[in-house]
């Protein structure tokens, strides 16, 4: 996910300060690991130089200056050209999961519980989300019915994966190193 392209639509709902844009990512799309604030005002400063936002104001406080920005008609056309234009399909050798049964099954260690371990987390998280559903906003529950998709398949992934190791372990080991 382009977190700069993530800032710049938040932007485009309303201006907002660093530290409220920060709030908004965190609490949206990264409730589990926090935005270092740093990268909030390296990509308003970038922003800014690229004509993408400008600075409408600044209120004094307790503390430092507090910056306003809002998106420019140049940071609108960014947006909507990152937004609109489709997102590749990522690689699946880009996945920690296949990557770790596939280590496994080289070095001659148990995938089958490597396997095992990540079904248990994924079914206890398809648990969790499927209960928030019942009580979840709107926006939540697109972001849980996402996950929940996502959970699904990597499951049919690895009960498929699960049957098949004993073939694929056999295969790797002839495999030159």
């Amino acid at each position: 996910m382009s977190v700069s392209k993530t800032l710049l639509g938040l932007l485009a709902s309303e201006a907002a300060h660093g530290y409220t844009l920060k709030q908004r990512y965190d609490r949206r799309f990264s409730p589990v690991k926090p935005l270092a604030a740093g990268q909030v005002y390296a990509s308003l400063a970038r922003f800014e130089r690229d004509g993408l936002a400008t600075v409408t104001g600044t209120e004094e406080g307790g503390g430092p200056s507090r910056i306003l920005y809002a998106i420019t008609p140049d940071g609108v056309t960014a947006l909507e050209t990152w937004m609109y234009t489709p997102e590749p399909p990522s690689t699946y050798a880009s996945n920690t999961l296949l990557t770790k049964v596939t280590l496994a099954l080289m070095s001659g260690r148990d995938a089958d519980s490597v396997l095992d371990a990540q079904r248990a987390v994924h079914l206890t998280r398809m648990r969790e989300l499927t209960a928030a559903k019942g009580t979840a906003a709107a926006p939540d529950l697109l972001a849980v019915t996402y996950e929940l998709a996502h959970l699904d398949a990597d499951l049919r992934w690895i009960e498929e994966a699960g049957g098949r190791l004993d073939g694929l372990r056999d295969e790797l080991k002839a495999e030159p190193v």
